[in-house]
């Protein structure tokens, strides 16, 4: 072996004499290598529990807001056949108790029975003052939850009860104990003179006031008894006044008064309805029901309220109708929504005493549920074979069923039906209003309200809001980020970018607080001012710097380089003193000296001084530093590689800007305009106390709204829960955890293409 084979046997591996392998590198590196992983770990699982935790949160609202989307159930109860039923004539009326304990049966002899709701053992039976010979020809109810009957005779006259339950609780038992009363005595008021049956009756009482219905084959028949009591001598005494109505040409099927005693609708033919204005005492007008020659009205009930009347028809069909009042002011009777059962004719329409919903039997025994402000239809099953007769308990929350001499009882789970997909994103015709429309009124100081629970006033208000605070804050905070990040000297940005991002630890209900006290206020009184200033400001920062090229370079040398923007300082102070001075000056001189009322009676612009103009100042004010942040450490981490390499090749530090420096920072810059967006649409105390809360869908920049954070914020506390209004607030909740989803998915998409189509330059 040689020489130089032998020098490189024996020559050493490290020739420097550092060993890397020492004992306590090796320990180094196995603890650092340790710590690797526990990091990676950690950031692993903590990444993994954000998505679980989402996850989780995303599947208890959809545990919370799934129920509402199913449908009614009925379950059926053993059939029952007393002792007493065989004997009974045919049932005219059936009702039950709020307890559901007691249920009251009414026949044709007037013959009363009160019997268990469960097992239809007779409790009472008692036997109405009818004059000898005379039989009950008709029945008549006032609105839902009154227990008030109006027996129609044989002999023209009408008797007026009311069935009542006292509840007592002896030895901590509840015992109910029913009872009939007659408000107006149990002397019959006459309401034909001939002494015909009265085929129909009907009645309401209003502030004292009792208006009775009855008709005769064509003849219409009409009091209004006033009851007044001695406060002395407790004597009662009725006073009776006859009401002259044009009479109809065709025989009168069904009566309905209006609860406001308004209204009488009275249904005649086989298709046809009278609409009579009580307070004109004149006929409104005659309207047909039925396009189908075919087809007839074959039963009609009206809902909670007394507004809507549904109308039953031979094919299955139910319709309802109200009074709206055209553009004329003249109310006309209108169908708004239909519903269909089956193919026979419906025989009976139950409405519901807390609710807009209501039931209906056909001729075949099927059971239909549905609800009319919803237009939902939960639920149809067949009940009885062939006809029947059938009682809704106050609670809608049991169904009892006369048919074949028996009594069928069932129980009904119908939670909420007021919700459908149309109306919580459609436009409804509500009671009472001209037209469909989105509206948001979850609750109201009357009994029959009808819920209105529209989320899109709060979406579009969600957006609104997002929409003119973005419209301020994206152009300026990146604007800003740009000249931080890119012009202003080092030792000015370290200055500049903390104090902007300070203002993101300022709490939001603080600027939402003088947002809502004193810049709404601030703004109503100087609306020239302000658009002054935000038309002025930038023509003044371009003036200024038009002017400052201009200037000698001795003199523009004298400031360094990156410090020029300290110079706008006093040019947008002077700018905001001069539009804020003239504001009063602008007013009286174009504007005759109130703006406000200009837009309002010239342009027909509504104002309203908790306004979208408000919010977007206060919540751009409170976007700026997320988005500044961002985008300004996307410009500024840009490889100065590529800004000396542009520049070295002969571009202008701006063609530098706009052709490699944004486009290789806009993925970070587009992440900071949707975090901003998100922001902005998750905001919730400025919204609350500075947007008025009004649920309008009105693009006007003048002119308030509720969002969807602000109205979970407001009515959250104020709801039942595990009610309808509860879980509708949590579906509220879960559109913006959607939205939120949507708009982070597609920015996340939109990001990685930008990283990937500008990442080569």
């Amino acid at each position: 072996m040689n020489d130089l084979a032998k020098e490189s046997v024996n020559r050493s591996q490290n020739p420097l004499g550092i060993d890397f392998n020492t004992p306590a590198l090796q320990r180094k590196r196995r603890m650092r290598a340790l710590k690797d992983r526990l990091a990676r770990w950690y950031v692993s699982i903590g990444g993994l529990a954000v998505l679980g935790a989402i996850t989780l949160i995303f599947f208890y609202l959809a545990h919370v807001v799934l129920p509402m989307f199913q449908g009614a159930e009925l379950e059926s109860r053993k059939a029952q056949q007393p002792a007493w039923l065989a004997e009974a004539q045919a049932p005219l009326l059936l009702a039950v108790e709020e307890q559901n304990q007691v249920a009251m049966r009414l026949d044709a002899s007037g013959a009363v029975q009160f019997f268990a709701l469960k097992n239809g053992e007779a409790l009472q039976r008692l036997q109405l003052p009818l004059p000898q010979g005379v039989t009950v020809a008709s029945v008549g109810q006032d609105q839902p939850g009154t227990r008030r009957v109006v027996l129609g005779l044989s002999n023209g006259q009408a008797l007026i009860l009311q069935h009542n339950y006292k509840i007592t609780y002896p030895d901590n038992v509840r015992t109910i104990a029913p009872q009939i009363d007659f408000p107006y005595g149990e002397a019959p008021i006459e309401l034909d003179p001939q002494g015909r049956p009265l085929e129909h009756v009907a009645l309401n009482l209003n502030s004292g006031t009792l208006m009775l219905a009855g008709s005769t084959n064509n003849e219409l028949h009409l009091i209004s008894l006033s009851r007044e009591e001695n406060l002395f001598t407790g004597e009662v005494s009725v006073s009776e006044q006859r009401i002259n109505l044009p009479q109809i040409g065709e025989p009168i099927s069904q009566l309905i008064l209006d609860p406001r005693q308004m209204w009488l609708y009275v249904f005649n033919g086989d298709s046809s309805a009278d609409v009579f204005d009580l307070r004109k005492r004149s006929l409104n007008g005659r309207y047909d029901l039925l396009k189908d020659t075919s087809n007839r009205v074959t039963s009609v009930n009206s809902l909670l309220g007394g507004i809507s009347i549904m109308i039953g028809d031979a094919k299955g069909g139910i319709q309802q109708w109200f009074m709206v009042r055209d553009k004329d002011g003249k109310s006309t009777f209108q169908s708004i929504r239909s519903f269909q059962l089956g193919d026979s004719a419906i025989t009976q329409i139950l409405p519901e005493e807390r609710r807009k919903g209501f039931m209906a039997l056909d001729a075949d025994g099927r059971l239909g549920i549905f609800h009319s402000t919803a237009h939902r239809t939960l639920l149809k099953q067949q009940v009885a074979e062939g006809s029947a007769i059938a009682a809704l308990s106050p609670r809608a929350t049991r169904v009892l069923v006369e048919s074949d001499g028996k009594l069928q009882r069932f129980v009904v789970d119908n939670p909420h039906p007021e919700i459908s997909w149309s109306s919580l994103w459609g436009k409804v015709w509500y009671e009472s209003y001209p037209e469909p429309d989105y509206v948001w009124q979850s609750t109201s100081a009357n009994t029959d309200f009808e819920a209105k629970l529209s989320l899109s006033p709060l979406a579009f208000g969600t957006l609104k809001a997002a929409f003119y605070a973005m419209l301020l804050a994206a152009p300026l905070a990146v604007a800003a980020a740009i000249y931080t990040a890119y012009f202003m000297a080092p030792r000015m940005r370290t200055k500049v970018k903390p104090v902007i991002e300070l203002m993101e630890a300022l709490p939001t209900v603080i600027l939402g607080f003088f947002a809502g006290l004193f810049l709404a206020p601030f703004l109503e009184n100087h609306l020239p001012g302000i658009f002054s200033l935000l038309l002025l400001t930038p023509v003044g920062i371009l003036l200024f710097g038009f002017l400052w090229t201009k200037l000698p370079e001795s003199v523009r040398h004298r400031v360094p380089e990156g410090w020029e923007a300290a110079l706008l300082i006093p040019v947008v102070i002077v700018v905001g003193w001069i539009s804020f001075s003239m504001s009063g000056h602008l007013e009286n001189w174009l504007f005759d000296g109130n703006m406000r009322l200009w837009l309002s009676n010239d342009l027909g612009i509504p104002f309203d001084q908790r306004n979208a103009l408000v919010v977007g100042l206060a919540m751009g004010f409170a976007v700026i530093p997320n988005i500044y942040s961002i985008a300004e450490d996307a410009v500024f981490s840009v490889p100065k590689s590529l800004t000396f390499g542009s520049l070295a090749l002969g571009a202008t530090p701006w063609q530098t800007l706009t052709r490699v420096v944004i486009l290789t920072a806009s993925p970070g810059i587009f992440s900071a305009l949707m975090i901003g967006m998100g922001r902005a649409v998750g905001e919730t105390m400025i919204v609350l106390m500075a947007t008025g809360n009004t649920p309008i869908m009105d693009i006007n920049i003048f002119e308030g709204m509720r969002t969807l954070a602000a109205n979970v914020a407001v009515e959250m506390p104020e709801s039942e829960v595990g009610g309808t209004h509860y879980r509708v607030l949590f579906l509220a909740a879960l559109v913006l955890l959607m939205f939120t989803f949507v708009m982070n998915t597609l920015a996340e998409l939109i990001r990685q293409r930008l990283r990937t189509r500008y990442s080569s330059l």
